[in-house]
């Protein structure tokens, strides 16, 4: 099965960048889409029409945020949210259920300038925790995203400028951790340990992109015992429509 996690910074926008084909390109049997900013209601477009099973998690506040599952394969179950009111009326969460594996798509809450919500950070990275750990108890999980924070100095251009930043504070970072010790794999780096320049979001500012000045932010994480069952991890920086490019998982179900 192949899976492509994308953040597209606004669904509607992207639709009309091409977005279509640079997808069809890549050629998911699912697609996990974050910061869609929209509401099912609000995308008229045949090609989204044409995915057979579709998981929208739009937030309350219009055009904020919101995640959505686009799948050529029939899930078992679906769910959105992670069972928390206060976190889960941001629409950062959907899930759905396979036979081999859950598949959870996640935007992570930004910590914003100067950590302002870092407080509210650490009691999502708690809570998104526990829900794929107890996910993880009945069988193993896929989980992908946005997830706001680059782990190690590897996976930013410029680690010492940015220690103190939204995404690279040692709290996000420590909570990373957390969450790969509670059974998870970093399927990326777990296939590329040594390679550096590898990153998903550049900032809009000073040509970032070009000069591949970047974060990697954007990851497919799998409960350990799916780990080998890997054959592929990649990002895509070559597809372009939004400041975030695509990553994807090949897996053996």
């Amino acid at each position: 099965m192949k899976l492509v996690s994308w953040n597209v910074n606004g669904l509607r926008a992207i639709l009309g960048k091409g977005m279509a084909a640079a997808v069809d390109a890549l050629e998911p049997d699912v697609l996990c889409l974050q910061e869609i900013k929209a509401r099912p209601e609000q995308v008229k477009d045949l090609w989204i029409s044409s995915w057979p099973h579709q998981l929208w998690n739009p937030a309350e506040k219009a055009g904020y945020s919101g995640v959505l599952i686009l799948s050529r394969v029939q899930p078992l179950s679906t769910s959105v949210g992670i069972g928390w009111p206060e976190h889960d009326r941001e629409g950062r969460v959907c899930t759905m259920e396979f036979e081999p594996f859950y598949l959870v798509n996640c935007y992570t809450p930004n910590s914003q300038n100067e950590l302002a919500r870092l407080p509210y950070r650490e009691q999502w990275d708690a809570a998104f925790r526990g829900y794929v750990a107890g996910l993880a108890e009945i069988k193993p999980v896929v989980f992908c995203g946005d997830l706001n924070v680059a782990h190690e100095e590897i996976d930013i251009a410029r680690p010492k400028e940015n220690r103190f930043s939204a995404g690279f504070s040692d709290q996000e970072r420590a909570g990373f951790t957390r969450l790969l010790e509670a059974g998870f794999t970093d399927t990326f780096r777990a296939l590329h340990p040594e390679e550096p320049g590898w990153y998903s979001w550049w900032s809009y500012r000073a040509g970032a992109r070009a000069r591949n000045i970047g974060w990697r932010i954007d990851y497919f994480c799998v409960s350990n015992p799916l780990a080998s069952r890997v054959k592929e991890a990649a990002i895509h920086p070559d597809v372009t429509g939004s400041d975030h490019c695509p990553v994807s998982l090949e897996i053996d179900c």
